[in-house]
């Protein structure tokens, strides 16, 4: 199998998705004066950045993205899924045409995988980007989280436009 530019491309998004989430889980930890993650409660308000609208939290998530489903009972099931998921992605970006579609996958997939490594190192995702003080948006999330809540945007949106650009196809081939 061929693998195209795009479908590298994908792959090099979902690397640096990868690389950004674990250095900054790194470095959030890093912050955190504990022997060992265990010992950090959840809630733990690692730094005031721009209280009250944003703060560096720990949160240990057992369950997916923005805590639904925890309870870590899933842990295995949860990492299998999203090895799978990512291992669709990367079959489906060599298949992807479009740029758009290319680094939403790429986003999706290195999300998926940034937070499988959490959930086998510390048997849940480490979460610390904390928006809750505005009232708006009370979860806490990572990169990962990020990366995959984007990737999903930019897939719609893909998938919008993918559409419209055929029907203004067709109407062209009409006239």
């Amino acid at each position: 199998m061929k693998i195209s530019r795009l479908a590298y491309a994908a792959y090099g998004i979902a690397l640096v998705v990868i690389v950004l989430d674990q250095l900054t889980k790194a470095w959030v930890l890093g912050a955190i004066d504990a022997a060992h993650i265990s010992q950090i409660p959840d809630g733990y308000r690692i730094a005031e950045v721009m209280p009250p609208v944003f703060n560096l939290t720990y949160v240990l998530n057992t369950g997916v993205s923005f805590g639904l489903f925890g309870g870590g009972a899933g842990r295995w099931i949860l990492s299998a899924f999203s090895v799978l998921v990512a291992a669709a992605l990367a079959v489906w970006a060599t298949r992807s045409n479009r740029k758009l579609m290319t680094a939403a996958i790429g986003l999706v997939m290195g999300g998926a995988l940034g937070n499988v490594f959490d959930r086998i190192r510390f048997g849940g995702v480490v979460d610390f980007l904390d928006f809750s003080g505005t009232g708006l948006f009370p979860w806490i999330f990572n990169i990962a989280d990020s990366g995959i809540t984007v990737g999903v945007v930019l897939l719609i949106l893909d998938s919008f436009l993918s559409e419209r650009r055929s029907t203004v196809g067709a109407a062209h081939e009409k006239s």
